[in-house]
């Protein structure tokens, strides 16, 4: 069995400056590629787990995303950094393209890329974790039946209930708190 960090993309591994699709506009937020590497010194495997609304929206292609996804995955390999993969919704209700509207049983906070993963990998859920910047991304994991769950803080946490969420100022300090339980 896996143990797995479920990590969102945007917000938790590159600064989110909102629809990110070039390498240019992508900068990994200070801290990120050494808590990646605490990760796999300590048997984790990272598992990507990302919605991609800007697809729908007509502002960049799938294309666009995997060629990002490919130039920041290498970067990562080189720096000693395995991705066991990534998962991805196009899709959303107010689309503009009519083969990305709809409401997709895989986008965050509806669980579905958190299932195909555990489908495709034998995960450790007891073991494994989530870090999301949103609420979306801690629900989504929840109803995966991840009970390990991290929220980068946004300002949001005046606003809920976090009896059973984790709150963090980033990735590093949540990849700091697993290894010390």
């Amino acid at each position: 069995m896996l143990k797995v960090a479920f990590l969102d993309r945007d917000g938790v591994i590159n600064i989110d400056y909102g629809h990110v699709y070039k390498k240019d506009n992508f900068v990994f937020i200070e801290g990120v590629v050494d808590a990646m590497k605490l990760l796999d010194a300590n048997q984790y495997k990272i598992i990507i787990v990302t919605n991609q609304a800007g697809i729908a929206k007509g502002l960049y292609s799938e294309k666009d995303y995997n060629n990002l996804t490919a130039w920041y995955l290498k970067f990562l390999k080189e720096k000693g950094i395995e991705v066991l993969d990534t998962f991805f919704c196009p899709y959303h209700v107010d689309s503009k393209i009519k083969k990305y509207k709809k409401d997709s049983f895989n986008r965050k906070p509806n669980p579905g890329m958190f299932l195909e993963a555990m489908e495709k990998y034998a995960i450790d859920k007891v073991n494994s974790f989530t870090v999301g910047d949103k609420l979306s991304d801690i629900e989504a994991s929840k109803k995966s039946g991840i009970k390990n769950n991290y929220l980068v803080d946004g300002g949001l946490t005046k606003y809920i209930d976090h009896q059973d969420i984790n709150i963090v100022t980033s990735l590093k300090e949540a990849v700091e708190c697993v290894l010390r339980k």
